[in-house]
């Protein structure tokens, strides 16, 4: 019986695991990633972790990973299927075994929803971006595009019209799905530029982004957007999906936690991108990680 089993192993379940082992806990990570770090380990460059500016984000993902061995952390690369709760402890059923647990926390990360087109997967940390607060900042006085309508593309617009000598924002309809205020806010900056009715069809460029092919929805006319890296906004989802006997979720498939990491089922808890939070970014993560610890030391020992 272990004391915790942690579903995950990015910057929130190893930050966990640290800190876990720390407190003499029995600790179990579960994640189908045989590399540690989560998303920040295909981030080319991470310059908002304090204290380490302009780590490479695979660099950063191998020290909370030797950090955790270090202590000597177990994990185990399985595929979580379901979380059984069985009332004074929990089972974790993967694609190959079953783990029985005192608590349990999920820390399985989130995954940007990307556009699937020529060019994306290709220069990925090299231009092209999923995180405007994470990357802006490398765009200082460039041109840059977000693709997207909603709250996070304006949001994103907005916050690298401070930085960017110019920004296109791209959006397939005539018309936002994003906050009204956000969008009087996006009208009103002279460095952006809105261009409706219009998808990305192709990423260009050699070592870096060059340019994007656009294409009208309604025309079909096709053009050439000169343009330093382009940022997606078009949507995040918990990694969960697959798995069942989950906590409660909000409507968009976060589950349901606040900063303590407790959930709707005692005994599990939410850490890092796949809780409803504010803010998604590796401190946020990190800070997430020693907050469920902090949360289950309550829980056993009123047990």
């Amino acid at each position: 019986m272990r004391d915790i089993i942690i579903v995950g192993n990015g910057p929130a379940g190893l930050s966990a695991a640290i800190y876990a082992k720390r407190a003499g806990r029995d600790v179990l990570v579960i994640s189908d990633a045989p590399n540690g770090g989560g998303q920040i380990a295909t981030t080319y460059e991470v310059d908002n972790y304090p204290g380490l500016p302009g780590v490479g984000g695979m660099e950063l993902g191998d020290k909370f990973d030797e950090h955790a061995k270090k202590l000597g952390c177990e994990s185990v690369l399985q595929r979580v299927i379901r979380i059984v709760d069985c009332g004074d402890h929990k089972t974790v059923v993967t694609d190959k075994e079953e783990h029985d647990t005192k608590t349990v926390i999920l820390a399985a990360g989130a995954s940007h929803s990307k556009l699937g087109v020529p060019g994306e997967e290709e220069f990925t940390g090299m231009g092209v971006s999923y995180c405007a607060t994470c990357d802006g900042a490398f765009f200082r006085k460039r041109t840059v595009a977000v693709v997207g309508g909603g709250d996070v593309a304006l949001g994103d617009a907005i916050f690298l019209s401070r930085f960017a000598k110019k920004v296109y924002l791209i959006h397939r309809r005539d018309e936002f799905r994003g906050a009204k205020m956000l969008q009087d806010q996006v009208m009103a900056i002279d460095n952006i530029e809105i261009l409706y009715d219009t998808i990305v069809t192709e990423i260009c460029g050699t070592d870096a982004i060059d340019h994007l092919v656009t294409e009208n929805v309604k025309t079909k006319e096709q053009s050439e957007l000169l343009v330093n890296g382009v940022f997606m906004a078009v949507g995040i989802r918990a990694n969960i999906d697959g798995i069942d006997g989950l906590p409660e979720r909000d409507a968009s498939g976060y589950i349901i936690a606040g900063e303590d990491c407790v959930t709707s089922i005692p005994g599990v808890f939410a850490a890092g991108d796949v809780r409803t939070k504010q803010l998604r970014q590796v401190v946020t993560a990190v800070a997430d990680g020693a907050n469920a610890v902090t949360s289950i030391e309550r829980y056993l020992n009123e047990q």
